[in-house]
């Protein structure tokens, strides 16, 4: 209706079906559509619950880098799977290249969980393994575990930490303490440690992880953070110049080489067209942008036949 009355004011002032009275009519049309969000198609979804996903992950298949291909999924939260099982990730901080992830089935200080491994792909080992600071704690070990006999070497002090602390701060590691009358060796060790043996080679029955520990000096098993720290690695693809077009960092998924996703029916090699935007939120438009030409086209109309 709006569009209509304002083709009836102006062909009261201006002669009709002129050059100059048809220009002034698309004109017209153009400025009725700026009230109207103008979005390009965006390919992957950007965020899972609270987590923000960016490249090099992706969720939608032919997003973020090929090497971490499948490695995620989403429902209501967003978790990375492995050979042993499916991990709640808890963050990721993309300029210190970390994610810490949560096992479920992993003891704690308040929780003592089955017996349990973690294991992850060769190229997981290789482009998103624990960082350094996470620590193994081998619980409960036999006096004939490797680690305490030929391979001691892999078992380091942790900040001052010692097997007795443990099992007398956490309730569920007391039970160890109590069911001997003895304290039980223990190992604190690094990952390497537990991606070459498994939990039945290493004769220990559980396990726990905690991260940041360069920071917990002095500070008992209670205050630990308990989880897996994991450090990943960004292939230089060119991703920063495809962003800066407007377009999302992804790959082909036939040749697996790196796409820069404009929208979801156009890619590009390097960049997108200049001026493209991409929407923050991962939605597609494309009812809108064919309502806006809809529009257009049909403004045009009327006004023509007036």
């Amino acid at each position: 209706m709006k569009i209509k009355e304002n083709c009836i004011k102006m062909q009261s002032t201006v002669t009709p079906y002129t050059p100059f009275f048809k220009l002034r009519i698309l004109t017209l049309l153009l400025l009725q559509l700026q009230i109207l969000p103008t979005l390009t198609l965006s390919p992957c979804r950007t965020s899972c619950g609270n987590v923000a996903i960016k490249y090099p992950f992706g969720l939608d298949d032919g997003c973020g880098a090929p090497q971490f291909r499948h490695m995620f999924n989403c429902t209501t939260d967003l978790f990375f799977t492995t050979p042993s099982g499916v991990y709640k990730v808890q963050s990721i901080d993309y300029d210190k290249k970390t994610m810490v992830v949560y096992d479920p089935a992993m003891s704690t200080c308040s929780i003592l969980q089955p017996h349990h491994d973690f294991v992850m792909t060769d190229i997981q080992s290789v482009i998103i393994p624990p960082s350094p600071d996470t620590i193994f704690v081998l619980l409960n070990c036999s006096i004939d575990s490797p680690v305490l006999n030929h391979y001691k070497n892999l078992c380091f002090n942790f900040s001052g930490h010692s097997c007795d602390e443990l099992y007398g701060s956490c309730n569920a590691f007391r039970l160890f303490h109590l069911l001997t009358n003895s304290t039980p060796p223990c190992c604190f060790t690094g990952y390497d440690t537990v991606k070459y043996m498994s939990m039945n080679i290493l004769d220990c029955t559980h396990y726990t992880t905690v991260i940041n520990s360069d920071n917990l000096k002095g500070i008992g098993p209670l205050d630990w953070v308990y989880g897996i720290k994991l450090s990943f690695t960004v292939a230089e693809t060119g991703c920063e110049r495809c962003a800066g077009s407007g377009g999302t960092c992804g790959f082909d998924t036939e040749t697996v080489g790196f796409s820069c996703l404009c929208s979801t029916s156009m890619n590009a090699t390097r960049e997108c067209a200049a001026g493209s935007v991409t929407d923050d939120i991962g939605h597609s438009h494309a009812p809108m942008l064919l309502f806006q030409a809809f529009v257009l086209i049909l403004g045009t109309f009327l006004c023509m036949n007036l």
